[in-house]
Parts: structure tokens; sequence; C-alpha cells
């Protein structure tokens, strides 16, 4: 199966045709090939996941890390193989059940972590910042490996509010929950250049 053209415009079903090795984004209908995570991204996902996994364990939210397959519908699909937005955010967390199925999550997750390489800043920090926004996922963070550190968006009257942008010596108190607070000291621990 040859790779996707970028001039094309894709849906979840053409999606599901191309091999499996190859993960690809759709945004819009347009492809966006993922390199494979670094160490250190994984490291980072890993911490955040077992932190979320931690305080959801007899909660009815349920949280996944990549790859995990979120669709957002335009609204206008028959069904769901012409949806021509899925991504695999690195961290996703979903409070209503009724959006899982077992191809992943249909709709507007309640928070998605994307840890930022250089590969994939722009997409990142612009088109799935206006996706997620759009499609009213309520809170967003973007991590930065490098600098250690994450920056928080709150939806707001359909809009991104930066809360802040916190530092390895900071705690997030995450905002879709009343008591949780993530250490970014735990999440960070074992990111050290040269390892």
């Amino acid at each position: 199966m040859p790779l996707p053209k970028e001039d094309k415009v894709y849906t979840y079903g053409d999606l599901l045709m191309w091999p499996e090795e190859e993960r690809i984004e759709l945004i819009n209908g347009q492809p966006f090939m993922m390199t494979p995570p670094s160490r250190i991204h994984q490291e980072i996902s890993r911490e955040l996941l077992t932190a979320f996994s931690v305080y959801l364990k007899d909660k009815s939210c349920r949280v996944y890390s990549a790859p995990f397959g979120v669709r957002f519908p335009s609204g206008n699909e028959k069904s769901d193989k012409e949806i021509k937005t899925i991504v695999e955010p690195d961290i996703v967390v979903v409070c209503d059940e009724s959006k899982l199925d077992d191809e992943g999550c249909k709709g507007a997750p309640d928070l998605i972590v994307e840890i930022v390489s250089p590969s994939t800043a722009r997409k990142d920090k612009v088109e799935k910042f206006n996706l997620y926004e759009k499609a009213g996922v309520k809170e967003y963070w973007i991590v930065e490996p490098e600098q250690k550190v994450v920056m928080v968006f709150i939806l707001e009257d359909g809009r991104y509010r930066i809360v802040k942008t916190y530092s390895e010596d900071d705690s997030i108190k995450v905002s879709i929950f009343d008591d949780l607070t993530i250490n970014l000291k735990d999440i960070f621990k074992r990111v050290q250049k040269g390892l």
C-alpha cells in the first residue's frame, strides 16, 4: 500500500487500509506521518500515565496513552469511515464512557496531553491546539521535554485560556478534577541530558 499523498483528502476508512506499522494522523483529511517517540518522551508519557492511572483507579474516568485513536466527527458523516480527523494524543482522559468504543474515542476527551518533539512542535501547538479547542477538549497540556515545562490551557467560552506555564519545580492542579495535583518533579525526574 503506497503512503498517502498530501494533496488528497483522506478519511478514517482510508487510514484503516494503510499498513499498521505506519503511524499516521489525519487532521481535516490531511495526513501527518508520526515518527517514533524518543526515550525521554516515553519516560514522561509513562510517568504521566501512572499519575493519572493511580488517581483514576476507582473512578469512572479512563486514561489512555498512544497509540489510542481519537476520532473527531464533523457531524456530516454517514459512518465512522467518513470521519476526516483522527489523532493519537500522548495521553487522553475520557470521563464520558459513551464516547469509548473498540476503535478508541469518538468525540472530545476531557483532557489531552501532547509531549512535543522537534518534529511535532508546530502540529501540537497550532493544528492540534485549534482542533482540540474547536472540538471542546476541556483541558490541554503541551509538555516541552527540553525545557522541562508544561503549558496548561483550559477551555472557557469555547476558547483556550492559558492557565500557566509550569516548570519542573511546580505542581499542576488538574482542573477537571477537584483533588488531583501532579508534581512535575516526579514527571521530569528521569529526564536528564546524556542518559
